[in-house]
């Protein structure tokens, strides 16, 4: 991973894909997804996603980390799938903890509460207002809360 709080010698590459990298966390039910790009395409990023699944399901992962660091770009379109299809099925499957780590750009990461307002205001039911969601500040916080 390319930031210097990372933990890398804990993690164990997954999947890599052009704007994004999935990791294991040995010994513990972890995945981590880094954006390693200021953008992800809407395409790759369903394809990240249901790559991540295959971890969850396999590794009986409760917690995901999704690094946002690199990003500059925010896309609603990705954010809805996001919230109302994939989080739903992996809330099925035991994925209930949530931490992210945003950039240091208020626009971004205003953005993102707008968006996730938004969808939280219209779809009451999704399973997301039951899941451990946390905003942390480094991977290490981010593994350990």
């Amino acid at each position: 991973m390319a930031h210097t709080d990372t933990v890398s010698p804990e993690l164990k590459e997954f999947a890599t894909f052009k704007h994004a990298v999935i990791y294991e966390v040995p010994g513990k039910s972890v995945a981590v997804i880094e954006a390693v790009d200021t953008y992800i395409p809407i395409e790759e990023f369903k394809e990240v996603f249901i790559k991540t699944e295959e971890l969850v399901t396999k590794q009986h992962i409760n917690k995901l980390i999704f690094d946002k660091r690199q990003l500059r770009v925010f896309h609603q379109p990705s954010m809805e799938w996001y919230f109302i299809e994939w989080k739903e099925r992996m809330f099925d499957l035991g994925l209930e903890k949530h931490r992210k780590l945003l950039p240091e750009d208020r626009i971004f990461v205003e953005s993102v509460k707008i968006g996730r307002d938004k969808i939280l205001r219209e779809h009451p039911e999704l399973k997301v207002h039951q899941m451990d969601i946390q905003y942390c500040d480094t991977l290490q916080e981010a593994i350990d809360s």
